[in-house]
């Protein structure tokens, strides 16, 4: 399974073969990425980049919000790993491991 989080174009250029790249944040990381397939992308336009390759240009407003999305499942999750690790018992210690007498 693919989770696809759109990036922004912050540059473009063509590299000595022709083919044109662009430089992409995605919320802080940058990479890059191939625009074969979205020949119409210019520096601001968000996208959607699978393999290297920039497969779909976006709208800036869904972009934002899966961004914004994104950004609270990585907090959330961060917040589950944090409790996790003060944790000395599973959810294996519970009232189904008392015995009646």
């Amino acid at each position: 399974m693919c989770l696809a989080i759109p990036g922004r174009v912050v540059r473009v250029w063509s590299d000595g073969t022709g083919a044109r790249l662009a430089e992409i944040d995605f919320d802080g990381i940058p990479k890059t990425a191939n625009l074969v397939f979205t020949p119409e992308v210019g520096v601001g336009d968000y996208v959607i980049v699978h393999a290297g390759l920039a497969t779909t240009r976006i709208p800036e407003g869904e972009a934002l919000e899966a961004q914004r999305y994104a950004r609270e499942m990585r907090e959330r999750g961060a917040a589950e790993d944090a409790g996790a690790i003060g944790s000395s018992s599973g959810p294996a210690s519970t009232a189904l491991d008392t015995k009646a007498e």
